[in-house]
């Protein structure tokens, strides 16, 4: 547990499930004051709270899409009105869909740009605007993704966003380290969250993902959850502008892992 996160207002997006809720549970665990931010089911998202509050922590619900502009501003007003400050951004929102690059359409094409890389840019502008001006020394974590510098196939949309994404948070880390403020990605690999289950839950799936791990299994919520809690806190101080990988050494090159090559 990090002592200095007590009490530290931290604003989660996309946190009524997967790697978003387990962030907003460990953030409860470390007695902070959580923002949950949801799209669509506001049933999950009164869960969370509940676990947040259970684990420690204070929490607070709110409905947005971090696609549109006036809904960031919004969750991040509300943080402030709410808990009185921010200290921590996290904008974790995204998914994925897979489609033949030739047989993209633009709307999703466009849909998955403005979730998971315009929706982090809104938020982390909008945390860094708040912190200039209140000369605070904030912290921005966006979850980003291995396929920042993995190629994948099928999701030439999503890798775009991700590698747009670091980019973008390199760039805000150079900008604003002068004041105080960082900037960093957490680069999930193969997750056991919601979204992959029903591909995880067959076993020949299953050990075909696993076999592009050099760890050799399927990584938890938790394991990204607890880099997240390291980021944000006074341990990791002198850190930032990079992307923290927590993929059981998926960027490694695993094919080459016996000598092969």
């Amino acid at each position: 547990m990090y002592q200095d996160l007590k009490d530290k207002v931290v604003v989660i997006t996309g946190a009524s499930k997967g790697l978003g809720r387990a962030m907003a549970v460990r953030f409860g665990q470390e007695q902070s004051k959580v923002v949950i931010n949801y799209r669509s089911k506001e049933e999950e998202a009164l869960e969370v709270k509940k676990e947040v509050e259970e684990a420690g922590g204070q929490a607070i619900i709110v409905h947005g899409d971090v696609s549109k502009e006036a809904d960031v501003i919004n969750l991040v007003q509300t943080a402030v009105k709410e808990f009185g400050t921010l200290d921590i951004m996290i904008n974790n929102a995204g998914f994925e869909n897979p489609v033949a690059s030739h047989e993209l359409s633009l709307d999703n094409w466009q849909a998955v740009i403005d979730t998971n890389l315009t929706g982090a840019f809104l938020g982390s502008r909008e945390a860094i605007k708040y912190w200039v001006e209140n000369d605070i020394k904030g912290n921005v974590i966006n979850m980003s993704s291995v396929h920042e510098m993995i190629p994948w196939p099928l999701f030439v949309h999503y890798a775009a966003s991700k590698g747009g994404m670091k980019l973008m948070t390199e760039t805000l880390a150079l900008e604003y380290a002068p004041k105080g403020i960082r900037v960093n990605n957490i680069g999930p690999g193969a997750m056991d969250t919601p979204i992959n289950a029903e591909k995880f839950n067959d076993p020949e799936q299953r050990a075909d993902v696993e076999s592009m791990i050099p760890m050799g299994y399927i990584g938890k919520p938790e394991e990204v959850s607890s880099v997240a809690a390291f980021l944000a806190s006074e341990q990791a101080s002198y850190v930032t502008g990079v992307t923290l990988f927590v993929d059981g050494g998926m960027t490694k090159y695993p094919s080459f892992q016996a000598g092969r090559g």
